[in-house]
């Protein structure tokens, strides 16, 4: 085996009586792709701001390009090569890309004045070292995702990586511009730069990466080449369980359409649109990202109201304008950005739980039951399974799978009839998107009518009965998952 160029070995590091980090190890080789995998808490975070100098460990060595460190900072790591870039890619989203990429070189310049002719020098070349195309007078907070995060690659390049960090980097990509990302990583490890890639996606992890290492609980359980790695030994490794990959197949589907929609049509976003949702089936919905699935979804709930179609709810017409006539109609919708649309994140677990059902929790008198709302709270927190010491500590401190359950909960307690979930399990773990899809094939045996819209295959075709394939505003196709394989509907949505 060649020279590591990053060798820490028995790390270890407590925040207070929490063990953060237990004994772990973490090896990588010069100019190959290294994927560190965990579910969330694993302390796959915790090693990578021990690596950069944000914590200081409290036990182990670390070694980077032959060189013994004892303690760094973040300056001292990036002068050393390594780069980390996190999922909000820390740029300044006021500032143009160019003045992005030059920032740090003008201010160790220590001149008074700027020179704008250098800055779009400077941003000149760092693009160039990936063949990134993009507009170096435009403003940060006007680039899509994909494009903020090529800016982020070219600025850790400007400093003479070695090591390149990516933090989940895909999580916010559509399938098409991961594919990009991958594109620019083989071509970073060609110039023998290595990544350090963390994900939980197993598609992505055999995918990109040489080798693997798995962390659970603050402990280090695997490390390999991922050729000896398959998709049930990873799902073990990450969460020590065993998970079954059969298809749902629903037990108890009404006859009758708890939901419908007949020639459905929003101008612009898609047209024509006839489906029908049974109580007890999960239907599901795929296609790309401007395939009019997402702008179908606001539209069954009232946020985006249709031009012109019915939509039927129990043999009978409504009309849904905005979204207190869906719940009304006891229609739910958790969308696919649970932070920005589906929590306050800053308010407590418990009132975000109760937040639709707080009428429901007066007295006769008018005053608040905090008894009832003690006793709803309890059973939500116990029926989801959501992993909390205290419900009355803020949303912010769960993962994003006990976060999604939350909003799970919030819906579930309006004892809906129709549940549609955009993007159910983006950005959540191995295991809790397994939970998850228990929870919703358990209340789909319960009676619930649910649809799931997404674009990761797996999850439709192991959860859904049926899936309808979207493709410029129109259903493409519709298909029973017991006869369906991924790449048929691929090529239906490409």
């Amino acid at each position: 085996m060649s020279q590591s160029l990053l060798k820490a070995e028995h790390i270890k590091i407590s925040f207070g009586n929490v063990h953060a980090l237990r004994d772990v190890s973490l090896e990588i080789l010069p100019g190959e792709i290294h994927c560190l995998a965990g579910e969330n808490g694993c302390g796959k975070s915790t090693i990578i701001k021990i690596i950069s100098g944000v914590y200081q460990r409290d036990g182990g060595t670390i070694e980077f390009n032959g060189q013994k460190i004892d303690k760094i900072s973040p300056i001292d790591a990036i002068n050393l090569g390594i780069q980390v870039i996190y999922q909000d890619f820390a740029l300044f989203p006021n500032l143009t890309v160019a003045e992005n990429l030059a920032l740090n070189t003008e201010l160790a310049s220590r001149k008074k004045t700027v020179s704008w002719k250098n800055v779009r020098k400077i941003a000149e070349e760092a693009v160039s070292k990936i063949n990134f195309q993009v507009d170096l007078d435009e403003k940060v907070e006007k680039l899509t995702v994909a494009q903020k995060q090529m800016v982020a690659i070219s600025r850790a390049l400007m400093s003479n990586a070695k090591l390149i960090i990516m933090d989940e980097p895909t999580t916010a990509l559509t399938k098409k511009e991961v594919s990009a990302l991958f594109k620019i990583i083989l071509k970073l490890k060609e110039q023998g730069i290595a990544i350090l890639f963390i994900s939980h996606k197993l598609d992505e992890v055999f995918e990109i990466s040489d080798r693997f290492t798995i962390f659970r609980d603050g402990e280090l359980v695997a490390t390999g080449s991922t050729k000896e790695l398959d998709d049930k030994k990873f799902t073990y490794y990450m969460t020590g369980r065993e998970f079954s990959d059969n298809i749902f197949v629903p037990k108890n589907v009404s006859d009758k359409p708890v939901f419908e929609l007949k020639h459905l049509t929003l101008n612009g976003s898609f047209s024509d649109i006839n489906l029908s949702l049974r109580r007890g089936e999960i239907l599901g919905i795929t296609g790309l990202l401007d395939s009019g699935r997402t702008e179908l979804g606001l539209s069954m709930f009232g946020l985006k109201p249709a031009d012109s179609g019915q939509i039927i709810k129990d043999g009978k017409e409504i009309k849904l304008t905005s979204p207190r006539e869906a719940i009304a109609n006891s229609i739910g919708y958790v969308p696919e950005d649970r932070l920005s649309e589906g929590l306050f994140l800053t308010q407590s677990i418990g009132d975000n739980i109760i937040i639709s059902e707080i009428d429901k929790l007066k007295k006769k008198n008018g005053q608040f039951d905090l008894k009832k709302r003690d006793e709803e709270i309890e059973k939500w927190v116990k029926e989801l399974e959501i992993k909390t010491k205290n419900p009355n500590n803020p949303a912010t401190t769960l993962s994003g799978g006990n976060q999604q359950r939350i909003v799970l909960a919030k819906w579930l307690a309006c004892n809906l009839d129709v549940l549609i979930l955009n993007g159910p399990t983006v950005g959540v773990d191995i295991g809790s998107k397994h939970d998850i899809h228990m929870v919703l094939q358990r209340l789909a045996n319960q009676g619930l009518g649910v649809v799931i819209i997404s674009d990761d295959l797996p999850e439709v075709i192991q959860n859904c009965s049926r899936v309808l394939v979207i493709k410029n505003g129109k259903i493409k196709s519709e298909y029973d998952t017991q006869n369906v394989s991924e790449q048929m509907i691929i090529d239906d949505m490409m």
